[in-house]
């Protein structure tokens, strides 16, 4: 699925705010055309706002009658538009009800009070008042819902940033029950943090204009099949993804070749971390594989050493460009099966602090976690090495979980 910058404004491709472009089909005729927006629950949900807002902003902005309760989560605006001009009116909508007037970040909550309408930021703070007299501003004030039971439980994260307010300490899995890879669990600064972000973002920038000319690799089809060729065979074995999209191709599959050319590439530069974020991404790119869910195994497999759980951060800002949905979660986890119980079985102990780094460093959602941890697969590694993977991980996985009993004790002490 395409992605675009929540901000369209923004070009930089590293851009951490994405969303899907948005979907729409025509249906009908005559009198009763009316058009669907296929994603719009995906797109909703990337800008943190229920999907009743955008559609009943898309009528009122083209003057067409928009359902906002819809029963079979078809959302339909009558008459017939185009996803560009809807995309176009989606910009609208994010400058009005979703950025920050201060940072322009889109991390914002809705807040309803006296029937005003206010953007609290997480990134910088700042309360900014939403125009009442806009006809959505009515909208969602007539549709706020009056108490009730939050509509999702805290995550592990939401509990540790609230504790971590209160000056409490949480202890992680790699604090007390995995001692011995106690050096590999560091504490970090919040990945998610604006000042973190913004310092990535300007090093990426600072790095992608290097000429082309600059690049000391010989990049050429022939050159890269030819290295490709005079690889170890156990190496080539460890790259190849199943059901790959160039399947049958005369040669090695462009997964094959990526995963080639940063092992070789970092054997030239003396280890795998002298290998950029950018050099890796434009490779990815002129592979044309930079957003297919494949290459996310990939990336598992070539970007990391033995020190894996140290460098998982620095890596972050790469890997949270390249895994853009619940999909690209899996298969990079499958590559890291493979990576660890397969290339590197020494490492499987390590398998909590390597996992913690990728939930610290918001790479792999929670929920895609708790569901990989529930169940073994044999489609990256044989089903016994899954499986000593799976028990090393449980005491991180317990760590996940214990966050629904916690919250759910709270609820109960509250009633």
């Amino acid at each position: 699925m395409a992605t675009v910058n929540i901000r369209r404004d923004v070009t930089d491709p590293f851009y951490r705010y994405k969303m899907e472009k948005l979907q729409a089909k025509v249906e009908g005729k005559g009198n009763g055309i009316k058009t669907v927006v296929v994603n719009l629950d995906s797109v909703a949900k990337s800008l943190s706002r229920p999907p009743a807002y955008l559609i009943k902003y898309f009528g009122f902005e083209l003057g067409a009658q928009a359902n906002a309760k819809p029963t079979d989560e078809r959302w339909i605006i009558n008459g017939s538009h185009d996803a560009p001009k809807l995309q176009d009116y989606l910009d609208g909508f994010i400058s009005k009800f979703v950025l920050c007037k201060k940072c322009k970040n889109p991390e914002t909550d809705v807040s309803i009070k006296d029937e005003k309408i206010t953007l609290d930021c997480k990134a910088c703070g700042q309360r900014s008042d939403v125009d009442p007299r806009l006809k959505l501003s009515t909208f969602i004030v007539r549709n706020n819902p009056k108490g009730g039971k939050k509509d999702k439980k805290k995550t592990r994260r939401e509990r540790q940033k609230e504790r971590s307010a209160n000056g409490e300490q949480e202890t992680s899995p790699g604090d007390s029950n995995n001692s011995e890879n106690g050096d590999d669990v560091d504490e970090a600064p919040e990945a998610g943090s604006d000042d973190e972000m913004t310092r990535q973002a300007q090093a990426i920038e600072a790095e992608v204009e290097i000429k082309d000319d600059e690049w000391a690799v010989d990049v050429s089809e022939e050159a890269v099949k030819a290295r490709a060729k005079e690889l170890p065979s156990d190496l080539k074995r460890a790259l190849v993804i199943e059901d790959v999209d160039d399947e049958g191709a005369d040669g090695p599959s462009s997964y094959e070749q990526l995963g080639s050319w940063i092992v070789e590439t970092a054997a030239e530069k003396g280890g795998v971390t002298n290998v950029t974020d950018v050099e890796i991404y434009l490779k990815a790119k002129e592979f044309g594989i930079e957003s297919k869910h494949k290459t996310c195994a990939v990336l598992a497999q070539s970007i990391f050493d033995e020190k894996i759980a140290k460098q998982v951060e620095g890596r972050a800002g790469l890997l949270k460009k390249m895994i853009s949905s619940e999909r690209h979660e899996k298969a990079f986890l499958g590559g890291t099966e493979r990576f660890v119980g397969q290339d590197h079985p020494a490492l499987v102990a390590q398998i909590p602090a390597i996992l913690l780094g990728y939930y610290q460093n918001d790479i792999v959602s929670e929920e895609t976690l708790k569901a990989w941890g529930a169940k073994t697969s044999k489609k990256y590694v044989d089903i016994a090495t899954s499986k000593k993977i799976h028990k090393a991980a449980k005491p991180f996985i317990e760590w996940l979980e214990s966050a629904e009993s916690d919250e759910e004790d709270s609820d109960e002490e509250s009633e």
